[in-house]
């Protein structure tokens, strides 16, 4: 083997691992659906998660060529930099919200329940119980269906807390969804 014929294998090897990265396109319509549902569920808002699944894509597309398919699944690496957005975007608007009531006497609104399509009203209500950490894994593991491990990734806590928090957060609806149905 010479060095010329090792050279040529590093380019074939370097062109199949290039290959195997799908286009962002692809990726990009395959997972628009989870990241704005993700986002629903997180910012409770469908027309500011329909901005931050903008500005979510917009990042991903510019930041594609960090995508590293070894680490994990692209759906997952959207809903990292789905979540970042997000949190970026409510540390934002709290800091306004905050500038806004030293100015203002107003007492804050409460937004309604975002509907969500194929969410019946009953579990709408039932999820008003949980916090915005439950709602999240509720939204991450059981709409998405993102295994735990990946789940944990995402909100930086322990795969064991997820399980727990998650187990918490389900027993929760349960009940809320049973006092709803005795009444």
């Amino acid at each position: 083997m010479d060095v010329a014929d090792t050279g040529i294998r590093g380019v074939t090897h370097g062109a199949r691992a290039r290959a195997e990265r799908p286009a962002f396109a692809d990726v990009a319509a395959a997972e628009l659906d989870g990241v704005y549902r993700y986002l629903v569920h997180m910012l409770r808002d469908p027309h500011l998660a329909e901005d931050v699944t903008s500005a979510t894509f917009e990042r991903a597309m510019r930041d594609w060529r960090r995508y590293d398919p070894a680490k994990g699944r692209p759906g997952v690496w959207l809903i990292e930099i789905a979540r970042r957005q997000a949190l970026d975007h409510l540390r934002s608007e709290g800091r306004r919200r905050r500038r806004e009531e030293r100015f203002a006497a107003t007492e804050p609104r409460t937004a309604p329940e975002p509907r969500v399509a194929g969410i019946p009203d009953d579990m709408r209500v039932a999820m008003t119980a949980l916090s915005e950490t439950e709602r999240e894994l509720v939204a991450l593991r059981i709409v998405l269906g993102v295994d735990t491990a990946e789940t944990a990734r995402i909100t930086g806590i322990t795969p064991t807390a997820v399980s727990t928090t998650l187990h918490r957060a389900l027993a929760k609806l349960r009940t809320r969804l049973q006092d709803t149905a005795d009444v």
